[in-house]
This record gives structure tokens, C-alpha cells and sequence, in this order.
């Protein structure tokens, strides 16, 4: 691969410009510090569970249609999504006055799919296999904009928003934990953290059940594991099986470490974010803590640290098992 196909697509630049275009429509989270942080590890929350579709998917949802408002609105719009990201574009679809057909895997949560139906879209539920084929196939077939989930320089670019709120609030930042899945998230906070503080180590975070990204990281080639592999893990906003090639990218320039959790230290995230934080995550959004509470010696951070809670859509069930859990 030469040089200028390795190098970054989204820049600073980029993101400022995504965080101007969403302004005003998501919600600018504040950082809520950890009462039961460790000693000499002072710990801040970025909890993006607070946007109003609940995730943090709603910033690049909106950036990617907005940049393309006019097609979206004369066409409708398309996505594949295990459940935030298409929450995302049904929400702004709605609010926009646009149809909007999102391909969801049958393996998602309910309470997800119904949160997308109550907003207006139409649903199509396919095997988890079938999920960005019968998407892309729905773009061909009806002319509908394509609103990729991760691997969109946009999507990137407005996920990236989250890096500039976190370093606007907490310049001394010593290490930002970031969710990774397919990479559009830690692709875009780590463009915009290096951009403005280079010392603040980049860690993005993601379960062993679906630990691509860690492979991919480690090996310095971008790999894929099978459907099966990453349906594992309880983490279900985690378990695409591999990185986009944009966000690819992004993390071979800006990001320090990839590092894995276990499922019982997912859900020990999710329980203490809701009984110590007062904050609902899923089990996506708490592998963070899960990392800070039991990778401290792969961390290997000394100071101020936040951790991107980057989505509160549980299963209510799922919520109840993991407050009730012993599991430390």
C-alpha cells in the first residue's frame, strides 16, 4: 500500500466543520467526574447516553445528512445498523421531514428495533450476514442516499465532535478511553485529540469476544473475524467484524492502544456506572470503565482520564442482571 493510501481522510479541520453544521441539534454531553475514581487516576464520564436518541451516533448521522440534504430529501435515505446508529438516522429523518429505510440484523435487541419503528422509519430485519449487502442492494434498487454507519469520512468527521467537546472541557487530559466497533468513533475522537493536545493518549476499547480491532491493531493489518465470533459478546453495538477502512485509517495515525474486556467485566461496567455514576449505560458504552476498572496495568495511564460512555440503550432486563450482580 503506498504512502497516500495510508494516510489519514478526516482532519481537524473536518470536524470543526461537522461541529458547526450539528450545532444546536445534539446535545453538547458534559464531563461528570467519577466519585469512586482511584487515587492519582482522576476519572471523567463523556456520557453521549444523554443525546436524545441516546448514543453517540446521532453526530455523524446528522453531519452525513446534512452534507447531503438536498438528495436525502428528493430520495429518502438508507442505512444498516444493529440498532444506534439506525435510531440515529430515524431520528434525524424524522425531524427532517425524510423516509428512511434502516436494515437491522435479527440478532438486535427489541427494544432497539422498536425505538426505530416508533420514529417513523420502515425496517427490514435480515441475517446478521446480509445486513450491509441488503442495504447497499435498497440504495441501488431506489436511489436512496447511503448513510454508512462507520466507514463514511462524514460520519467520522461528526463522531470526531466528541474529541473537540473533551479537549475544550478538560485541556490536561492525560488519556481518552473511546468504544470501538466499526471504528468511526475512536476514528474520529482521536483525529481530533491528537490534532489539539498530541500528548493525550488515544485507547480505544472492545470486548475479547469481538476483539478485531485489537488483532488488526497488534498485527498492523486491518483483519475481519466471522459473524459468529463477534455475536458472542453481550456488547451488541461492538460486534461488527471489522473496522471501516476510513476509520482504518484514522487509528493507524492517531490511536496508542487497543485493549480487550471480559463479559463479566462489561456488565461490572454497567453496574457500577448505574449504582456509582447514576448513569445507564450498555454494555457497549461500559467497556470503558470495564478497562479503567480492570486493565490498569495495560493502561498504564497516571492522571486525568476520561472514558466516552458512548451509548444507554440496554434491554431492561439486561439492566436489572447486571445492578443485581456480585460481580466485582
Amino acid at each position: 500500500m503506498t504512502d497516500a493510501a495510508r494516510r489519514p481522510i478526516v482532519t481537524i479541520e473536518d470536524i470543526r466543520e461537522a461541529a458547526e453544521r450539528i450545532a444546536g441539534r445534539v446535545v453538547r454531553t458534559p464531563l461528570i467526574p467519577f466519585a469512586a475514581a482511584e487515587p492519582g487516576r482522576p476519572l471523567w464520564f463523556k456520557p453521549e447516553s444523554l443525546q436524545p436518541t441516546g448514543a453517540f451516533k446521532l453526530r455523524g448521522a446528522l453531519n452525513a445528512i446534512l452534507r447531503r440534504l438536498d438528495d436525502a430529501r428528493a430520495h429518502g435515505v438508507v442505512t444498516h445498523s444493529s440498532g444506534n446508529h439506525a435510531r440515529a438516522v430515524a431520528w434525524v429523518a424524522r425531524e427532517l421531514g425524510l423516509r428512511a429505510v434502516i436494515v437491522i440484523p435479527d440478532a438486535a435487541p427489541a427494544v432497539k428495533v422498536e425505538a426505530v419503528r416508533r420514529l417513523g422509519s420502515e425496517v427490514v430485519i435480515v441475517p446478521p450476514d446480509q445486513r450491509d449487502t441488503r442495504a447497499f442492494e435498497l440504495a441501488a434498487e431506489h436511489g436512496y442516499v447511503m448513510v454508512p454507519p462507520y466507514d463514511d469520512a462524514a460520519v467520522v468527521a461528526g463522531q470526531g465532535t466528541v474529541g473537540l467537546e473533551i479537549i475544550a472541557d478538560l485541556p490536561d487530559v492525560d488519556a481518552v478511553l473511546v468504544p470501538v466497533s466499526g471504528g468511526g468513533l475512536i476514528g474520529g475522537v482521536s483525529t481530533a485529540v491528537k490534532a489539539l493536545s498530541p500528548n493525550t493518549r488515544v485507547i480505544g476499547v472492545e470486548p475479547e469476544l469481538a476483539g478485531d480491532a485489537a488483532e488488526s491493531f497488534r498485527t498492523g493489518e486491518r483483519v475481519a473475524w466471522r459473524t459468529e465470533q463477534t455475536y458472542r459478546t453481550i456488547a451488541d453495538g461492538l460486534r461488527t467484524t471489522s473496522v471501516g477502512e476510513i476509520p482504518w485509517r484514522q487509528i493507524q495515525a492517531y490511536v496508542d492502544d487497543i485493549v480487550t474486556v471480559t463479559e463479566d467485566e462489561i456488565r461490572d461496567g454497567v453496574r457500577r456506572l448505574a449504582l456509582d455514576a447514576r448513569l445507564v449505560a450498555e454494555p457497549s458504552g461500559a467497556v470503558t470503565l470495564a478497562s479503567y476498572l480492570h486493565r490498569a496495568g495495560r493502561l498504564d495511564v497516571e492522571g486525568n482520564v476520561v472514558a466516552v460512555v458512548s451509548g444507554g440503550n440496554i434491554a431492561p432486563d439486561m439492566l436489572t442482571e447486571a445492578v443485581t450482580s456480585t460481580t466485582s
